[in-house]
C-alpha cells in the first residue's frame, strides 16, 4: 500500500511547512506566506519531478482539456485554502486551524448530496461527528477576542478549499497518466506550482508590492519552506493518484496530532481539554466518513 506510506509521509512535512510559512505571516501577509510555499517550491518540485521522469521513460502524459481544467481547479482553491489556513493559525492557533482543516472531507460529502450523491449510516455519522468536533473547537472561551471566532471561520473556509483541492487533483493525475501515477503527480505538482506562482506573484506586485518585498527579503526560511511544501504536495498528489480521495484524507488525520505537537514546541500554545476532545472528535468523524 504506497500511496498509505506516502500519506503518512506527507503529514509531518506538512507540518512543517505550515510551521515555517505562519512565522511569515506578520510580514508577508497571508498572501505573501501563501506564496512562498509555491514560488520557493517550484524549483524542488521541478528536480523531483526530473528524478521521476528519468525513472520512468515509458510513461505517455495525456495533456488533455479535463486535465487542464482540473489542474487549474485544484491550483486555485490551494491557494485560497493556504490563506485561509495561515489566517485562521493566526487567529486560532497552530494546532486548532489545522483539526479544523479536517473538515474538507465531511464538508466534500455533503456538497456530493447536493449533486445526488448517496452517503451510507457511517458516512452520516462521521459527518455528525465532525460537525460536533469542530463546533466544540470553534466554540470560543470565556473572555477570548472575536479574533478567534474569525480564524475558526477561516478554518472552516479553508476545509473546504482543501475538499475541492484534493478531488481536482485527483482528476487531474487520472487524466495525466493514470498509468504511471508517480509521474503524473510530480508532473501535475510543477503546472500547478507553476500557475500559482506566476499568479500570486502579479497579484502581490500591482496590489501588495510590499508583500512581494518581504517574500524576497526573506528567501532563506521562504526555501525551507518551499523545500517541505514541494516534499509535501509530491506525496500527497501521489497518493491521490493511487487511491480515492476520502481514503487518503482519513490516513491524513495523522497531521492533527502532529500539529498539537509543533503548536506546543514551537508556538508554546496549549490544547484545552475541551479543544483535545472536539479534535479527537473530528478526527474519528473524518474517518468514519472516509470509510463510510
Amino acid at each position: 500500500m504506497l500511496w498509505i506510506i506516502l500519506t503518512a509521509a506527507a503529514a509531518p512535512l506538512q507540518v512543517a511547512r505550515n510551521a515555517l510559512q505562519r512565522g511569515l505571516v506578520g510580514d508577508a501577509g497571508p498572501w505573501g506566506a501563501t506564496l512562498v510555499r509555491f514560488l520557493f517550491g517550484l524549483p524542488f518540485a521541478l528536480a523531483i519531478f526530473a528524478v521521476v521522469a528519468l525513472a520512468t521513460p515509458e510513461a505517455a502524459p495525456q495533456f488533455s482539456t479535463r486535465f487542464a481544467l482540473a489542474v487549474v481547479a485544484g491550483a486555485a482553491g490551494q491557494v485560497g485554502a493556504t490563506a485561509a489556513l495561515l489566517v485562521a493559525m493566526r487567529r486560532s492557533g497552530f494546532a486548532v486551524a489545522t483539526f479544523m482543516q479536517q473538515s474538507s472531507l465531511p464538508l466534500a460529502a455533503l456538497m456530493g448530496v447536493l449533486v445526488g450523491d448517496r452517503l451510507g449510516l457511517q458516512a452520516w455519522a462521521g459527518v455528525a461527528a465532525t460537525t460536533a468536533g469542530l463546533a466544540v473547537l470553534s466554540w470560543p472561551k470565556a473572555g477570548a477576542e472575536k479574533g478567534a471566532a474569525h480564524g475558526a471561520l477561516f478554518g472552516l473556509a479553508s476545509g473546504l478549499a482543501f475538499g475541492v483541492t484534493l478531488n481536482a487533483y485527483r482528476q487531474a493525475g487520472v487524466a495525466l497518466d493514470p498509468a504511471h501515477p508517480l509521474y503524473a503527480a510530480t508532473a501535475s505538482v510543477c503546472v500547478a506550482q507553476a500557475l500559482q506562482s506566476l499568479g500570486l506573484v502579479a497579484f502581490l506586485a500591482v496590489t501588495r508590492p510590499a508583500a512581494l518585498k518581504a517574500v524576497l527579503a526573506s528567501w532563506r526560511q521562504s526555501l525551507g519552506a518551499g523545500f517541505f511544501g514541494a516534499a509535501a504536495s509530491a506525496c500527497w498528489f501521489a497518493a491521490l493518484a493511487m487511491a480515492p480521495a476520502g481514503a487518503v484524507r482519513a490516513v491524513g488525520v495523522i497531521e492533527a496530532p502532529i500539529a498539537a505537537a509543533a503548536g506546543r514546541r514551537l508556538f508554546k500554545e496549549k490544547l484545552t481539554t475541551r479543544q483535545m476532545l472536539g479534535g479527537a472528535a473530528t478526527a474519528i468523524g473524518v474517518i468514519m466518513t472516509a470509510l463510510g
